[in-house]
């Protein structure tokens, strides 16, 4: 790929001021889970029980929580959990949900019927009620977090994934590897599969996003992580009895999460504009 096929391809993503705008949120919010223990000033966990509920000040810039302990380095060192979490069940979802997809769609017939109708049953459970079911059944805790967001993500995946596949396997490439003897597996994963990775990208982006929600959900009905671990949504929970005399305690997490789903939901839409060929030629 040219400097110029690449500045082409970039060009309706920096036009957008929302896409640059959930860019620098997104790449702020990766310095920070990465680097978040090293740029908290005090344990997350310590408890200074002389300034307990604090507000805002120059020793503590967020303030403290119902225990004394430091909200600023709590979210510093939970972007990292909440970030995690919701990457790696959005991966988790994707590794299991596309091979479904691809073979779905490409090969059709009666393992079509049977993954979509696997797919619609999952679809037709709202995604909370889902991942509540499934902590029910293994417990809380990050790790089973993780799997009930994987689980909720395998069928956006791979109905996505099909439809994609139903649009590419007809196209003259495809059918001329196929003439040539090529197998299904080498089709799927050379000629298939690269031309199905936009949306994945695209659909990636904006399920982290809703992971981020449904992992926050999760822990502040206490179905995720545990305490003293300083999670957003458990650190939402624990300052919603004091959000009338001190609402900085729920303020601050709520704000981050906020602006972590916006940011990744701006970002998703930017990528839309900038992989998609139909709307690229209208920017």
């Amino acid at each position: 790929m040219n400097n110029q096929h690449l500045r082409k391809l970039l060009r309706p993503f920096f036009k957008r001021t929302s896409a640059v705008i959930g860019l620098a949120i997104v790449l702020f919010l990766v310095i920070v889970a990465l680097l978040g223990p090293e740029l908290a000033g005090n344990d997350p966990a310590k408890q200074f029980y002389d300034h307990m509920l604090e507000g805002p000040s120059r020793l503590f810039p967020l303030g403290t929580d119902q225990l004394g302990r430091d909200i600023l380095s709590r979210l510093l060192n939970g972007a990292h959990l909440s970030l995690a979490v919701a990457a790696a069940g959005v991966v988790a979802g994707a590794v299991l949900g596309i091979p479904l997809g691809l073979t779905a769609g490409y090969f059709g017939g009666w393992w079509d019927a049977f993954v979509m109708r696997v797919m619609d049953v999952l679809l037709a459970f709202p995604g909370i009620l889902l991942a509540i079911g499934i902590i029910a059944i293994l417990g809380p805790g990050l790790t089973n977090v993780m799997i009930a967001i994987a689980v909720f993500g395998v069928p956006q995946f791979a109905r996505l994934v099909r439809g994609s596949t139903l649009q590419v396997k007809s196209l003259d490439f495809v059918q001329a590897a196929h003439a040539q003897g090529a197998g299904a597996v080498r089709i799927l994963a050379k000629h298939v599969l690269p031309n199905v990775l936009a949306p994945i990208v695209v659909m990636a982006t904006l399920r982290t996003a809703q992971a981020i929600l449904i992992a926050s959900s999760l822990s502040f009905l206490g179905l995720g992580a545990t305490p003293p671990s300083p999670e957003w949504g458990s650190m939402l929970a624990d300052g919603r009895a004091y959000i009338e005399t001190f609402p900085h305690v729920a303020a601050f997490p709520g704000i981050a999460i906020f602006l972590t789903v916006l940011g990744f939901n701006l970002l998703g839409d930017g990528l839309n504009d900038m992989l998609d060929p139909r709307l690229r030629r209208n920017l």
